[in-house]
């Protein structure tokens, strides 16, 4: 079946489907093949048979089309066993709530293509923010197949580091044209070399790495801590700051924000020794700054800081450094400031309306910063106990 035409079957068609894995394998001659839900999009996708990418900087928007793909419902079972059994590659851009969706039919498709191509091995590429979904997706996929299935032969499950900025769309923008993505110029898809089956795709913009768990870890220690510090110590400094260039362009809190990205990349090297130097982490966290502050891309920090139960909750990007940190005795202040800015992150979308899921969290507010920092956070009373004389203080200066 392995001939000349190379596709990709690219389960969920939003904004990292489209504007991330679409454009790295698009622009590399891969068909395209996307699987979605919202048949409104998939009858799109079918009928213009193109999309536009906007590529937003400082310097100027450019555009780009991508005209080699087709939609199938996520529905339409037959379909989607059928473009996965052929494909060469497959990607999961549906996040955590539609997995248990497409689970299921990733392994109808891989059933049907052990029947009809042999033991031709299916690589996956996993490009979802979430730890360990590699062995959440083998353990589900050996349930659903069974014990006879050779799971761990026909399927290379590739976990990545997704780390490129998409940011929400006005309404005036999707009217015009519904299919239309915007998107930052970076394009580097980090993924994991160790997890592929078949030869590791010779894509521009396809980077991998011997120690995917550093690299996951390096997005949710330095990127995800910095933007969503940027959002918080923004929103406490300004609370009519809309957007996170405005943030970068307050220089008090463009310094908060880069003292704790620095605090949260030694608390990293510490955990990965000899990964990352002191040069690389540096120079990545001034990229970052740059990209953060891109005017262009009008991302809001409501966009960025929302999501509190999941931004602030166990093992993302706060609590994982600063449960490093204290394990390891590294110095977190500047984190735990930029934490406790989230805790009262009160910003609203264009409409004014607040992110729906962060409502009970604003409840569980009331109950007080210790509530959150154990319940919500998790922190250990060991913990709490150590930062204690901070979280007594009357007043708590962001910017001090």
């Amino acid at each position: 079946m392995q001939n000349n035409e190379k596709s990709i079957v690219i389960f969920g068609a939003g904004k990292i489907g489209r504007s991330f894995i679409g454009q790295v394998f698009g622009k590399a001659g891969y068909n395209l093949t996307f699987i979605d839900v919202n048949t409104s999009m998939v009858d799109l996708l079918n009928q213009q048979k193109k999309y536009k990418i906007v590529i937003k900087s400082n310097v100027g928007d450019s555009s780009l089309y991508l005209d080699n793909l087709r939609g199938i419902y996520l529905s339409d079972k037959e379909k989607v066993a059928e473009a996965v059994s052929n494909a060469h590659l497959v990607s999961l851009s549906v996040g955590q709530q539609g997995l248990p969706s497409a689970i299921p039919l990733l392994a109808e498709g891989l059933q049907r293509r052990r029947n009809v191509h042999g033991e031709w091995p299916l690589d996956i590429i996993i490009a979802e923010n979430m730890r360990n979904t590699d062995s959440f997706i083998k353990n589900r996929l050996k349930e659903l197949l069974g014990k006879d299935f050779p799971v761990e032969n026909m399927t290379g499950l590739i976990e990545t580091s997704i780390g490129k900025m998409v940011p929400v769309m006005t309404i005036k923008d999707m009217k015009e044209d519904p299919l239309q993505i915007f998107a930052e110029p970076y394009n580097d898809l980090i993924v994991s070399r160790s997890g592929f089956k078949n030869n590791i795709p010779q894509v521009r913009d396809l980077h991998p790495k011997e120690n995917i768990k550093a690299w996951v870890d390096r997005k949710l220690f330095v990127h995800n801590l910095g933007h969503s510090s940027a959002a918080y110590l923004g929103f406490a400094k300004n609370n009519q700051y809309r957007y996170i260039y405005e943030c970068m362009e307050d220089a008090e809190v463009r310094e908060q924000t880069l003292a704790a990205m620095h605090q949260s990349a030694k608390i990293l090297q510490h955990l990965y020794p000899g990964e990352f130097s002191d040069q690389h982490l540096n120079q990545h966290i001034t990229d970052l700054l740059e990209r953060f502050a891109n005017r262009a891309l009008k991302d809001t920090i409501f966009r960025v800081g929302c999501d509190l139960y999941r931004k602030l909750g166990p093992e993302d990007r706060f609590t994982t450094p600063l449960n490093g940190a204290f394990t390891h005795y590294k110095k977190f202040n500047h984190i735990l400031k930029a934490l406790r800015a989230g805790i009262l992150f009160r910003p609203t979308d264009e409409q004014g309306n607040y992110f729906p899921r962060d409502m009970p969290f604003f409840e569980e507010a009331k109950k007080g910063e210790i509530h959150i920092l154990k319940n919500i956070c998790r922190f250990s009373d060991e913990f709490l106990n150590v930062i204690a004389p901070l979280l007594h203080e009357k007043k708590f200066n962001f910017m001090g």
